[in-house]
């Protein structure tokens, strides 16, 4: 049977303290307790349905959890202040000092500068390599290595990687495979493919209203029962947690994302045929010109797309700049980093969100200075968009 994970979402329910249809919010930092033993209990782990302290956990954040856990079909999750607390957690908690990772070499700037510039301290070290290349991932794997990292849909090239290829290798070697499905969530299923954790940045598309950050880390009981330990758990002891109102917040727009990643989907798709049609340099997954178009097709959850990202290189960071300031005049978007909201963004990744990679290592990855990253909107009208957008780069003569 299909695997449809808007509908597990769907079929959860959850009924405030006083009947509300929205779950109640736990607004306390601590929970007390009717007896001694029962707070004991609660604090080795042993006491379910009880709460301590809200680091360990607390009602609301425990709700969300299961709802991106039933949207990913892992066995649990645990929400997290941001994707970066998601991503460092999992990693301190798979890996000590004189353990190795590889890492696709395409991946978010702050995720690269973690594994390239602040794990090493732990004596934490990290092969970069195109994750394409399942004979290069298998080459740069070594006896001390424990990780695979990638991303479903790579920030900012929009690469896409063969999880099901990577999820074998990693079987065959031992390894955990770690995705970070934040480009592509109901789109791209991991845990289905075979991925041991998935992550997602909640600030993205899955909140969907630029108002908040967050981050989940859905797995198996066990993991996430081993990152939640308050003697060794690194979600526990870095500290890393959601507030209860966020969590809430979150949850109820949650309920919106399979709406929302259609109409990204479906507006996406328009812009890249229009616009590769014109003659520019375009990169999207749902293009038959994309390298991995076919893959992509072969992991997908069709009803929702091939997601709201797309590039588009413009010729020299100038030409960009002056197009995504003239946009944004035009109120066509944002010239804003970060992705998933109502309106258009757009950023020049070189010099924002990959600015944290060495120049040298961008253009080894193919990362141009002319690189603009969208993510595309909501638009009702998206021809009216187009048309307008286009219109911008006539006048700046990036088009005819």
């Amino acid at each position: 049977m299909a695997f449809k994970p808007a509908n597990n979402i769907q079929d959860l329910q959850y009924f405030g303290e006083f009947g509300g249809v929205n779950p109640s919010i736990s607004d306390s930092s601590t929970y007390t307790f009717l007896s001694a033993k029962t707070m004991f209990d609660t604090f080795e782990g042993n006491a379910d349905g009880c709460y301590l302290y809200s680091r360990h956990s607390t009602p609301s954040n425990l709700y969300l959890g299961q709802a991106l856990a039933a949207m990913e079909g892992t066995q649990t999750a645990n929400v997290t202040a941001s994707g970066m607390g998601a991503i460092t957690s999992v990693l301190m908690q798979l890996c000590g000092a004189g353990d190795h990772i590889v890492s696709s070499h395409t991946i978010y700037g702050g995720t690269y500068a973690f594994l390239k510039n602040f794990t090493p301290r732990f004596n934490i070290e990290t092969s970069f390599v195109d994750i394409l290349k399942l004979d290069m991932v298998e080459a740069a794997i070594t006896p001390k290595t424990k990780v695979l990292y990638c991303e479903s849909v790579s920030n900012p090239l929009l690469e896409v990687a063969d999880i099901a290829g990577l999820a074998k290798l990693a079987k065959k070697h031992n390894l955990k495979l770690v995705v970070d499905n934040t480009f592509s969530p109901l789109s791209i299923s991991p845990a289905q493919l075979g991925a041991d954790v998935v992550i997602h940045s909640l600030t993205k598309f899955i909140n969907g209203s630029s108002d908040t950050v967050g981050g989940v880390i859905c797995g198996t009981q066990e993991f996430i029962d081993d990152l939640r330990n308050v003697n060794d758990g690194a979600c526990m002891l870095l500290g890393p947690t959601m507030d209860s109102l966020r969590a809430a917040s979150i949850l109820k727009n949650l309920r919106t994302l399979h709406i929302r990643m259609q109409q990204h989907s479906l507006n996406a798709m328009y812009l890249s045929q229009r616009f590769e049609k014109d003659g520019l340099k375009t990169v999207y997954p749902g293009l038959a010109s994309h390298p991995s178009h076919d893959l992509f097709k072969t992991m997908m959850n069709k009803k929702y797309g091939f997601g709201g990202m797309l590039t588009l290189d413009v010729g020299s960071l100038e030409k960009a700049n002056a197009l995504m300031e003239l946009m944004q005049k035009r109120n066509l978007g944002y010239l804003a980093v970060s992705l998933g909201f109502y309106k258009t963004l757009f950023s020049a990744p070189g010099s924002s969100t990959s600015s944290e990679i060495p120049e040298n290592e961008q253009k080894a990855m193919g990362l141009s200075d002319g690189l603009i990253r969208f993510s595309i909107g909501l638009d009702a009208d998206i021809e009216r968009t187009y048309a307008m957008m286009k219109e911008c780069m006539k006048e700046l003569k990036i088009l005819e």
